[in-house]
């Protein structure tokens, strides 16, 4: 199977971590500019929510986004959590062994969906030119997945990671400071010039325009507050070393002990679920329970309509609320809420972060727990008293955060702003744990290297 040559050091100094990030992102935004050849529309271009969460530009030759990789996994984490699939992942063989299917179910879902977008006209081809245009999308998605490899291998995290932030981080400037309309014209469209144009022109409206501007700015800055007071929280497990008496570690156990990776995986089922649906209703005319769409591809109906967020605080200032929106909102935040958690245990079992897995990492470096017996099953039960509840209460946490931000009207969706802060953050642990010589050589004497 074709991958990515992994490099032959052990660790990968922080400026060729640098220059390769800097390489993919600079690629990825030349790609989503690229528009596809031989179009004549693309109805998928309406859900620019989903683009977001799908690291993607409807219409450009990367039109399938991260997609077929989050959807390969969710499939092959849940075939490998219900037991259908018996693959070990706490041993480099069956690591190994999940990453090459992963690829090869990706692979799959390029081809898969590249097809469905053409045939169901969610990009709908001029005549004669389906299989071209298919064949535009399979190569994007196939350099997406090559290209997420490489960060993975040469960069700092993973390309769906960075891919998400930078997709976000382009729409939250736009969202704030864009200044030209629709029509090509100068039109105060983003949040903070609008606001300015409502005070100057002054008018009966002026306090509502200004509100309608307003909070979404302050639920994205509250937002960000909450999620980097939150990632500081973490229950430290005291050890020592076994050759070096009196020296002793601190092991973290975060809060968000999956990270970011649930809410991601959440989102994009989400994702799916509209895209699904809304092929479906373009295709066959109608909608179908899965759900119908509006003209601007807002969900009026079905599972899509109910998993979906109507900002309540916007529909509310505007007289345009109904009671409805309050049902929606009961049912977005459980699923957000319960499905995250489900994703959070299946991604803690095959990542190598369940309590036996720690048990082991932390056996085989030669540390143990103070006043208890050095067994890893000991260990092991010790760190499950831990991991098991911050896995449901950081998956929940995650979870309601982001649907309950969605509800408020953050920028760029709730879940959306949640994602980027997340990665961000973590990007920036990563890089302050991992290459704090690299970075500063006066620390190579702190650090004894």
């Amino acid at each position: 199977m074709p991958e990515v040559r992994a490099p032959t050091e052990k660790k990968v100094s922080f400026n060729v971590k640098l220059k390769w990030t800097l390489v993919i992102l600079v690629g990825y935004f030349i790609l989503s500019n690229i528009p596809l050849f031989g179009i004549a529309d693309s109805v998928l271009s309406r859900f620019e929510y989903l683009a977001i969460l799908l690291g993607t530009s409807f219409g450009s030759i990367i039109s399938l986004g991260i997609g077929p990789i989050v959807m390969a996994s969710i499939i092959l984490q849940l075939l490998n959590g219900a037991g259908i699939l018996d693959i070990d992942t706490n041993t480099n063989e069956g690591k190994k062994f999940f990453q090459g299917v992963q690829k090869l179910l990706a692979f799959a879902f390029v081809l898969f969906e590249a097809m469905v977008y053409v045939l169901m006209k969610g990009i709908a081809a001029d005549p004669g030119f389906a299989g071209l245009v298919i064949f535009q999308l399979c190569l994007g998605g196939f350099l997406i997945i090559f290209m997420d490899e490489v960060v993975q291998k040469w960069g700092f995290g993973s390309g769906v990671s960075l891919f998400i932030a930078a997709g976000i981080g382009w729409r939250l400037f736009a969202q704030l400071f864009q200044f030209i309309g629709p029509t090509g014209s100068f039109e105060a469209t983003g949040k903070v010039l609008a606001i300015v144009a409502a005070i100057i022109s002054g008018g009966g409206g002026t306090g509502t325009e200004v509100l309608r501007n307003l909070f979404p700015i302050v639920v994205t800055a509250v937002l960000f507050l909450v999620v980097v007071f939150a990632q500081s929280l973490k229950v430290e497990i005291p050890l020592a070393f076994d050759r070096i008496r009196g020296h002793s570690v601190k092991w973290p156990l975060q809060f968000f002990y999956a990270g970011v990776i649930p809410v991601i995986l959440v989102s994009a089922l989400v994702a799916n679920l509209q895209l699904f649906a809304s092929l479906l209703q373009n295709w066959l005319g109608h909608a179908t329970f899965l759900g119908g769409f509006s003209s601007n591809g807002q969900a009026i109906s079905g599972i899509s309509f109910w998993v979906h967020s109507t900002p309540i605080l916007e529909t509310i200032i505007t007289g345009s609320f109904r009671w409805i929106y309050a049902g929606q909102a009961l049912v977005h935040i459980l699923f957000y809420t319960l499905f995250s958690i489900v994703f959070s245990f299946f991604w803690v079992g095959t990542s190598g972060m369940d309590a036996r897995s720690q048990a082991n990492k932390i056996v085989n470096s030669g540390m143990s727990m103070p006043g208890f017996r050095k067994d890893e099953r000991v260990l092991e039960s010790i760190l499950k008293r831990y991991v098991t509840p911050l896995t449901v209460m950081g998956g929940a946490a995650i979870g309601l955060l982001a649907s309950v931000a969605n509800l408020l009207g953050a920028l760029v969706g709730g879940t959306a702003i949640l994602l980027a802060i997340m990665i961000l953050y973590q990007l920036y642990q990563n890089i302050a744990q991992q290459h704090a010589v690299d970075m500063n050589p006066a620390l190579k004497g702190f650090f004894g290297a």
